[in-house]
């Protein structure tokens, strides 16, 4: 699938500090039934940001302007739990488009750099400064594989094929039918 490519992402943050919130939890399974992408934001964080009769809560996700407020510095072990695609479907149809965390699930970040979300696990102090600067402007860099927000500058990394992906704006088999003209070449000169 052909995707808008990132290399930057500049965004004022938000923060989400609780620890081990798990793929149920940024969208439960109720939601799971569609395989439709873009219509899944009310459904993420369903069960923190509306109550059972479906009304808004105080929660403070309630309260993220997501069209300033992309950038979401969460809590150790984002993601963790099942490897529900649905999830970062559901961050990216509420406006998030990158993640930063201290750790992150690993089947969660391959889904979300799969779909479009970086995932950017920085190192404890550097994610702390961060957190104390919740609602200024952050960038998130893979061209040099960086986070900064004013003076606090941290570097994470990513798996070289999910960077490439993100960067050119293709999944995987977008990946591949973006080279079909240099496939087809090979196979003609490996049969020749």
């Amino acid at each position: 699938m052909q995707r808008e490519p990132i290399t930057e992402i500049r965004s004022r943050s938000f923060a989400l500090q609780e620890h081990n919130i798990d793929t149920d939890q940024i969208i439960p399974a109720r939601f799971l039934t569609t395989t439709e992408r873009g219509a899944l934001a009310d459904a993420c964080f369903r069960d923190w940001r509306f109550d059972g009769a479906g009304n808004r809560t105080d929660h403070p996700l309630n309260a993220v302007a997501t069209e300033t407020h992309s950038v979401l510095i969460a809590g150790d072990n984002f993601g963790c739990g099942s490897s529900r695609e649905h999830a970062p479907w559901a961050l990216r149809d509420f406006g998030v488009r990158a993640v930063i965390t201290t750790r992150a699930g690993d089947i969660f970040k391959a889904n979300a750099a799969n779909n479009g979300l970086i995932v950017a696990e920085i190192d404890a102090d550097a994610h702390a400064a961060l957190l104390e600067r919740t609602g200024e402007e952050v960038t998130v860099s893979l061209a040099d594989m960086s986070v900064t927000s004013g003076n606090v500058r941290a570097g994470f990394s990513l798996e070289p094929f999910a960077r490439t992906c993100l960067i050119e704006g293709h999944d995987a088999l977008g990946f591949l039918l973006a080279r079909e003209d240099a496939i087809t070449r090979f196979e003609q000169a490996r049969a020749a």
